[in-house]
C-alpha cells in the first residue's frame, strides 16, 4: 500500500532497490535493461488495466426520477436508454474501443486531474469507463452507473503540493495524507472523480438525446467575430 500517494514512484524505488540487491548478492551477471517493462501499463490504454484494475476501481450509480429526466434533462427515459445502448455500447464495440464505453469520461477526468495536481497523462487509463443506463421502477425512472476500474489519484506528492491544486483538494476535503486511515483521502478523491464522470455522462447523453448539443455549440461557442476597428 502507498497510503494517500498515487504511489508509482514509491513502487519504482522499491523495485530498484530489490534489483540492486539481487545483482549484488544473487545474480552478479544479471543485466537490467530498464526499470519498467510496460506491464504496468502506465499512460496507455491496455486490457490488463481494464480487467485487473490499477489504482482505484470504482463503481458509482444513481436513480434519477422520470420527472427530472423530463423537466431538467429535457429527454425521456426510453430515448436516453436507447441512445446509450446504440452509442456507448454498440458504437464503441464497433470502433474497437478498449475501455471506452462512455460518452466523454476523459473530459471530466482530465479537468479534475489538472485541477487537483494529478498526472494529467494518466487520464488515458483513468478514463476507462463503462456507462450503463437502464429504465427503473417499471420504466418510470432512470438508473445510471459508471464503472471505472483504473482511477490513478493521490492527495500527496507530485503536483498536489502546488498552491492552486492544493486549494482544490482543500475544497474537496481531501488535501494531504489522512491522519486516521492511510489512503482514505485518495480513495475519496477517486470516488469524487467517478461521481463527476457520471454527472457528465448523464448531462451529455441527455443533451444528445434531446438534440441540444450542437444547438448549444452553435448558440454559445460560435459567436461572430467582432468587427475590425477601422479607425
Amino acid at each position: 500500500a502507498t497510503g494517500d500517494a498515487m504511489g508509482m514512484n514509491m513502487v519504482s524505488k522499491g523495485v530498484n532497490a530489490v534489483l540492486d540487491d539481487l545483482i549484488a548478492n544473487e545474480f552478479p551477471d544479471m543485466q537490467v535493461l530498464g526499470l519498467s517493462g510496460n506491464m504496468c501499463c502506465d499512460k496507455k490504454a491496455a486490457a490488463i488495466n481494464w480487467v485487473e484494475g490499477r489504482g482505484y476501481s470504482v463503481v458509482v450509480e444513481a436513480t434519477i426520477s422520470g420527472d427530472v429526466v423530463t423537466k431538467v434533462l429535457k429527454t425521456t427515459v426510453q430515448d436516453v436508454v436507447a441512445l446509450n445502448t446504440a452509442k456507448n455500447l454498440v458504437g464503441s464495440a464497433m470502433a474497437g474501443a478498449l475501455g471506452g464505453y462512455n460518452a466523454h469520461a476523459s473530459n471530466i477526468v482530465t479537468a479534475l486531474f489538472i485541477a487537483t495536481g494529478q498526472d494529467a497523462a494518466q487520464n488515458i487509463e483513468s478514463s476507462q469507463c463503462l456507462t450503463l443506463l437502464s429504465a427503473a421502477n417499471d420504466g418510470a425512472d432512470l438508473h445510471v452507473s459508471c464503472t471505472m476500474p483504473s482511477i490513478e489519484v493521490g492527495t500527496v506528492g507530485g503536483g498536489t503540493g502546488l498552491a492552486p491544486q492544493r486549494a482544490c483538494l482543500d475544497l474537496l476535503g481531501v488535501a494531504g495524507a489522512s491522519t486516521e486511515t492511510p489512503g482514505a483521502n485518495s480513495r475519496e478523491l477517486a470516488m469524487v472523480v467517478a461521481a463527476a464522470v457520471m454527472a457528465g455522462e448523464l448531462s451529455l447523453m441527455s443533451a444528445l438525446s434531446a438534440g441540444h448539443l450542437m444547438r448549444a455549440h452553435l448558440n454559445l461557442n460560435r459567436k461572430p467575430a467582432a468587427p475590425a476597428d477601422s479607425s
